[in-house]
């Protein structure tokens, strides 16, 4: 570990504590009822003053600092050359196009295949086990998760022993093996698989729970009105649990925004799988390219922006429901 890396570390655990502090502090202070005097509120500022400069310092700064950058060339000249390169250049309209690709498939495919699973599984038995062997690959970091399914996509010459799981399904029927990770437009798809590994388990918990939230009444008055089982978890369980859909896809949204350990673990950006995430590294830190590294990370936050924005008025119009 370097000493940069040292370092980050080392911010990275004095602004949890520092954000954990300043948490308690306002929640101490707000559910405090007694009257409040000039000392209470310095009291309050105390708390909230690591926080805030650790904020200003690790956060609002390298953001402005980062999108300073976009709009320079490494001269430090004021241009939009960084724009320009990057909805111009091929290579980069693949990546732009994969990273859309990743963003509509991942959501839709995780949080749908998590909620079918933790609809046909509520209240069965073994429901624990099942859920947990759901939940397991959750537990694996995205490096660790990229380094098992190499090895299930890892090809070796026709005729030699394959260790990989699906190359040896392929010679078990007789035909011969693939390099699906060298093999384009079909190995963003085998990544895309990886992600969906992972999400599926924590859209199923979270969904799971939401179903059980859902009032039995409702359930038992749909039954004695005459419908089948579609109708009721299209028409009873769905309105109830669109709150937990809706946080579910946008979080799901935004981690695969932000993918770049699978990508850069299985294929290094190669063989056109790259995604923003993981080019915004390689122009930055590769090609020592800061402003094209810096113009994909605004570019990358733009993409985010809206999600969240979405997220946030739902939430508030089902607090305003309530």
């Amino acid at each position: 570990m370097t000493s940069a890396d040292l370092i980050g570390k080392i911010l990275q655990v004095v602004g949890g504590l520092a954000i954990f502090a300043a948490v308690i502090g306002l929640l101490l202070f707000f559910l405090d009822r007694a009257p409040k005097r000039g000392r209470d509120y310095w009291q309050l500022a105390g708390f909230l003053l690591p926080t805030a400069v650790l904020i200003i310092a690790g956060l609002i700064y390298p953001a402005f600092r980062t999108s300073l950058l976009a709009f320079q060339n490494n001269s430090g000249e004021w241009t939009l050359d960084n724009f320009v390169w990057m909805f111009t250049q091929p290579s980069t309209l693949v990546t732009l196009g994969n990273t859309v690709i990743w963003v509509i498939l991942v959501p839709l495919l995780a949080t749908s295949i998590g909620l079918a699973y933790a609809y046909f599984i509520d209240k069965a038995r073994g429901e624990k086990i099942y859920k947990a062997l759901v939940f397991m690959p959750m537990a694996i970091s995205f490096v660790g998760a990229g380094i098992i399914w190499r090895f299930v996509y890892d090809y070796r010459g026709e005729g030699r022993e394959q260790i990989g799981l699906l190359n040896q399904i392929v010679v078990w029927f007789g035909g011969a093996p693939v390099q699906w990770l060298q093999s384009s437009p079909i190995n963003t798809f085998l990544l895309i698989v990886v992600m969906i590994w992972i999400q599926t388990g924590f859209a199923m918990v979270i969904l799971s729970a939401a179903i059980k939230a859902v009032p039995v009444e409702q359930l038992e008055a749909a039954q004695l009105d005459g419908t089948n089982g579609w109708q009721r978890f299209r028409n009873v369980v769905l309105p109830g649990i669109r709150g937990s859909l809706v946080v579910v896809v946008t979080t799901i949204s935004i981690a695969t925004l932000k993918v770049f350990d699978i990508v850069r673990t299985m294929t290094g950006g190669n063989f056109n799988t790259s995604v923003v995430a993981n080019e915004m590294y390689t122009q930055a830190f590769r090609a020592g390219e800061q402003g094209r590294g810096a113009a994909l990370a605004l570019i990358l936050f733009l993409l985010v922006m809206p999600i969240v924005i979405y997220n946030v008025r739902t939430m508030r119009k089902q607090r305003e429901i309530r």
